[in-house]
């Protein structure tokens, strides 16, 4: 399956993102940075969902650096990232885990409802930039208290990864020129 175009963008989006240090490679500390920014995010989460997210981001770390570092130094490449990551057989578990997890840190009473300042948050502290950030929720519909639920975005955390994908809510958090 070829890519579109919006998800080989996305995806570019999301490794500059995930190389937390900035170095052009993702190393198993770029997780854990990235880990504690967005687990500070919102201080009201639950000890247990913030543990969640934590080990998500272990795992999704630790998933992308046995599949897709395909030389063995250690540490992916972009182009190794990806070559694999918009491959739902090999990773569809990975993402799944990652998108409950980090929609549920955006839930912190629970109700099943994200509320607009905790997903602007967790998204400045993965480091997308606010006015994409705000084009999503507005995407995603929100409620007239301005929530989302839990999994509206989870869904389309999934979507996001997804090769086949265009037009969809998360292409708005890829600038455009």
């Amino acid at each position: 399956m070829v890519p579109t175009t919006e998800a080989t963008d996305r995806i570019e989006l999301v490794f500059s993102l995930f190389d937390a240090d900035g170095n052009g490679y993702l190393e198993r500390a770029d997780f854990d940075l990235m880990s504690n920014r967005v687990v500070a995010a919102v201080p009201a989460a639950q000890e247990a969902v913030k543990d969640r997210l934590a080990g998500a981001f272990r795992r999704y770390g630790e998933t992308l650096l046995t599949e897709l570092d395909a030389n063995g130094d250690g540490r992916v490449s972009p182009e190794e990232f990806t070559s694999v990551v918009l491959n739902p057989q090999r990773f569809d578990g990975a993402v799944d885990e990652f998108a409950e997890a980090l929609a549920a840190m955006g839930d912190p009473d629970g109700d099943g409802f994200v509320a607009r300042p905790e997903f602007v948050a967790l998204m400045i502290a993965i480091g997308f930039a606010r006015p994409n950030i705000e084009a999503l929720f507005e995407a995603f519909g929100p409620d007239g208290q301005d929530r989302v639920r839990v999994s509206t975005w989870a869904d389309a955390i999934r979507d996001y990864y997804r090769p086949e994908k265009s037009g969809i809510a998360g292409d708005h958090l890829v600038p455009r020129p």
